[in-house]
């Protein structure tokens, strides 16, 4: 993918977090058992948001290509994750049974935090492997 297409995935990760904000109390409640059955540790959804926001930062990092092996695109990376976090707790304001949360923006912002931090660690490691291997020609 070349050029804006590059963040295809990202907007695709943003709509299935709207999606899922979407759903009432009500509705997340009648799936929960269904994932229990899966993982049965879980007795929310919260876990759900680290996760989340984990797969935001890894798309925006492959839209943002070689600038997320920079800090400041790390930053930017988590900085992009927590405003679409703050919007996503906005918008919980209106869905019947859900209300915003600062914990959960917390949690969204240690997803991406730890995704965005991931890229750039293994980037780095990858391009300094890279140059070490270089013999030139």
């Amino acid at each position: 993918m070349k050029g804006k297409w590059k963040y295809l995935p990202a907007l695709l990760c943003m709509i299935a977090i709207f999606a899922a904000s979407s759903r009432s109390g009500d509705q997340l409640d009648s799936v929960l058992p269904w994932f229990q059955r899966w993982l049965p540790f879980l007795s929310d959804f919260n876990p759900m948001h680290y996760v989340a926001y984990f797969a935001l930062a890894l798309t925006i990092a492959y839209g943002m290509g070689r600038l997320a092996a920079e800090w400041r695109g790390c930053l930017l990376n988590i900085v992009v994750c927590v405003l679409y976090g703050i919007t996503d707790e906005w918008h919980q304001s209106f869905v019947p049974m859900r209300s915003p949360d600062p914990l959960d923006l917390l949690h969204d912002g240690m997803g991406a935090a730890a995704a965005s931090l991931l890229v750039l660690l293994l980037l780095r490691l990858f391009n300094r492997r890279r140059s070490r291997n270089y013999t030139g020609s």
